[in-house]
């Protein structure tokens, strides 16, 4: 029998009309927009429907609106295709672990929302206060961009570090400029294919995020959550939580520790995970998966017609 695994996606699937068309077709989606916009105080669901990208592509919105259009997709499924939403295990990119804790009934919709927006605020100020960027780096492994970066950080003295492990021969790389260009540098002469610095001014999953990892710790703290009711697959541990207060942890410790998806990934294939469904915005987790392991069976769920399809499996 199939087994099924729900992935949410993170920054950068974020585009401009996303969940417009759920929410024309199905209550639920519409509700979880609106929900939403009253959370917040202002009309996000405009924000991701018209844009514009500027705007939807700043942190502070581009977080709380990627998890809205990744519940707005979940709850159609579920009105749709019930029978289809009950996962065996749920995982998210970065900011999507957000979406996915509200998918095993461990963070509520409302209290993820106000967190994102918080997560984003808090990561925006810290990128003010400790300038860098990313990169990303094609065609190298991760112990060699491992190694790429202590060599960086012992030239600089600087920091830098592997902020996500996507999938075999995709590697990104975040800290300060200095130490990220010397990083880019020695990626280049290690043999890389392609190295790409990344439109961010903000140096995620390294120790510069340091400052709002604390503050977004308070946050955390004063926020119900419960225990996962489906195992949530940790992008820090790259293994399955479900304790409250190990939720709490990965949450604070997201910030300045590397996004192991390819690991968390691999941990789904090794627990007989088969499907993987992309639920919100755009395909980039199917594509890693694609990368990963071929044998899994992807499909990438944020449209109308990608609901139709899924309920055509489902039957």
């Amino acid at each position: 029998m199939s087994s099924t695994a729900f992935l949410f996606p993170g920054q950068g699937s974020q585009a401009v009309g996303m969940a417009q068309a759920l929410a024309e077709v199905f209550e639920s989606a519409r509700d979880a927009m609106a929900e939403a916009d009253e959370v917040l105080g202002f009309s996000l669901s405009t924000l991701c429907f018209t844009g514009p990208q500027e705007a939807l592509t700043d942190t502070i919105n581009a977080q709380p609106a990627l998890l809205a259009s990744s519940i707005a997709t979940l709850r159609a499924i579920q009105e749709v295709t019930p029978a289809m939403a009950a996962p065996a295990a749920v995982a998210g990119h970065s900011l999507g672990e957000y979406s996915a804790l509200v998918a095993a009934e461990s963070l509520s919709y409302a209290d993820a929302l106000r967190l994102v927006r918080e997560r984003g605020r808090l990561m925006k100020e810290a990128g003010k206060r400790n300038r860098g960027g990313m990169a990303a780096v094609l065609g190298l492994d991760m112990a060699t961009m491992e190694d790429v970066c202590e060599s960086a950080r012992i030239a600089t003295d600087g920091v830098v570090q592997v902020a996500n492990d996507n999938c075999p021969g995709q590697v990104v790389v975040s800290g300060d400029m200095p130490s990220l260009e010397r990083a880019m540098a020695l990626a280049e002469a290690a043999g890389a294919r392609k190295v790409v610095r990344l439109a961010v001014s903000i140096a995620a999953h390294s120790p510069l995020m340091a400052p709002a990892a604390e503050a977004l710790r308070v946050a955390v703290e004063n926020t119900s959550i419960d225990d996962a009711r489906i195992p949530v697959v940790s992008n820090v541990y790259a293994r399955p939580i479900d304790q409250a207060d190990a939720i709490r942890e990965d949450l604070v410790e997201q910030l300045t520790s590397p996004v192991l998806w390819a690991d968390s990934m691999r941990t789904l294939v090794e627990s007989d995970i088969d499907i993987v469904i992309e639920i919100g915005s755009g395909d980039v987790l199917s594509k890693l998966m694609r990368r990963i392991d071929r044998s899994v069976s992807r499909l990438s769920v944020g449209t109308p017609e990608d609901i139709e399809k899924l309920s055509a499996l489902s039957t």
